[in-house]
């Protein structure tokens, strides 16, 4: 029972990293950087966010809590990418990252209770919080 809800959150993870790579194919290295106002965020800045907190929760995904004290959230909405190159090298850190976290869980793991930010979830609660954060 439990491997298939992994492997459904693994398919739905695969998918959602597929729509960001259609999404680049689309644009310039120019755009990434791109933004409306300076209020909103441009790809790279998303990017950067998403990809710190990949590294964040799934890092010892299984031991310690997901909010890593290394992370330094700020610097996520700082500076600029220079090029898709550059955009999808640090991204798939973040997705290398989930999916080699995702690979370790077994049956066992599934009563475990981890945390994020000190709240105490179920490893499929954990996931299911990355897919509903993450689209």
């Amino acid at each position: 029972m439990n491997n298939g809800l992994l492997d459904s959150s693994k398919k739905q993870f695969e998918y959602y990293k597929l729509l960001g790579e259609k999404t680049f194919e689309q644009i310039s290295d120019k755009q990434i950087n791109w933004q409306f106002n300076s209020e909103s965020n441009s790809i790279a800045f998303i990017v950067k966010h998403l990809t710190g907190n990949m590294l964040s929760r799934w890092t010892v995904f299984l031991t310690t809590d997901g909010e890593k004290e290394w992370r330094n959230r700020e610097s996520e909405f700082v500076g600029e990418i220079e090029s898709k190159t550059q955009l999808l090298e640090i991204l798939n850190k973040g997705w290398n990252c989930l999916f080699d976290a995702i690979a370790s869980v077994s049956d066992e793991d599934f009563d475990k209770i981890i945390y994020i930010r000190n709240q105490g979830h179920t490893v499929m609660e954990a996931i299911n919080r990355q897919l509903a954060h993450y689209p």
